[in-house]
């Protein structure tokens, strides 16, 4: 009898490795290359950062050409959009540890050719970012998603670090609307006592981005062990948290600022719960106007003539 041989899996390309084989790849077919497009692949080739970081009206404007040139060196390159393209690009910048000092390095540089630079270049990535929310997938998504949380008994927010504004933001929000939401802390090494009591039927919102808390994790370890469906936002496909998880939305958070931008997940919890009231039960709404008449009625609010 003949021994097989054992195949050892491929290893997933890193995000250095992956830029490098789009680089030789644009080496090697840019003699072929129309003008243009040879414009866009020597900026390309030259401004690895700007084409994580700028929008694509900003990095065609550099490389003067059209934003449609761009698109099309993406997708001569076998991607089938600038955003698959140009994800490449951040995943090496920000392939290792997020490099904060190199970040604020960053933006001293881009200070000194304008004084208009930073202010301009961070509104390109916020609008950029946004605007790569508001997809068709991201739409079913949503009204996927928002079902979940209307089915579920009890649901609990997780986000440490960074993405605990986003996970409190969801939380505090929510709760207005739907008593069952649940911001977990895990303040000192409370987190197994705060989800145990999750299980078949609840669900858990988790936010990670890189770099990616332990704690969140783990929380959705101990959840999927205990049959909680997870939601999950995330800045990539590859990230740690999607294992296992139910819905997973990918948001962009690129930003020439030296922290990962939290606005797309923002404006995702927004249009989240906006979702969950406008389908939801008519409880819901009760449920906002008596917490409004209850903070009146505590003078939590501040009338203004």
């Amino acid at each position: 009898m003949l021994e097989q041989e054992t195949r050892r899996p491929e290893a997933p390309l890193d995000g250095a490795t992956r830029l490098d084989a789009v680089n030789q790849q644009l080496a090697e077919t840019y003699p072929e290359l129309s003008r243009q497009l040879k414009l866009a692949a020597g900026y390309v080739l030259e401004h690895p950062v700007e084409i994580a970081f700028q929008s694509i009206r900003k990095s065609a404007a550099a490389a003067c050409v059209t934003p449609s040139t761009l698109m099309r060196l993406a997708k001569r390159l076998g991607f089938e959009s600038y955003e698959q393209f140009r994800e490449v690009f951040q995943s090496a910048v920000q392939a290792g540890p997020v490099e904060l000092s190199g970040r604020a390095s960053h933006l001293r540089s881009l200070a000194s050719q304008t004084d208009d630079q930073v202010f301009l270049d961070v509104g390109d990535a916020a609008f950029d970012n946004i605007g790569r929310l508001f997809t068709a997938d991201n739409q079913s998504r949503v009204r996927e998603a928002a079902r979940l949380l209307l089915g579920a008994g009890k649901v609990a927010v997780v986000g440490f670090r960074d993405t605990f504004a986003c996970a409190y933001h969801f939380a505090y929000v929510g709760r207005i609307a739907m008593p069952n939401i649940h911001l977990v802390r895990g303040l000192e090494g409370g987190l197994l006592t705060e989800l145990a009591p999750f299980g078949e039927g609840d669900v858990v919102v988790a936010f990670g981005f890189e770099p990616y808390c332990a704690e969140t994790i783990r929380a959705l370890e101990l959840t999927r062990e205990a049959g909680v469906s997870a939601i999950v936002v995330t800045d990539t496909m590859r990230s740690p948290l999607v294992p296992g998880a139910s819905i997973t939305f990918n948001v962009a958070n690129a930003t020439p600022h030296f922290f990962p931008s939290i606005l797309s997940a923002i404006t995702l919890i927004e249009v989240l719960l906006a979702e969950c009231v406008a389908f939801g039960p008519d409880d819901l709404v009760d449920n906002v106007a008596r917490f409004e008449s209850r903070m009146r009625e505590m003078g939590a609010y501040v009338d203004i003539d």
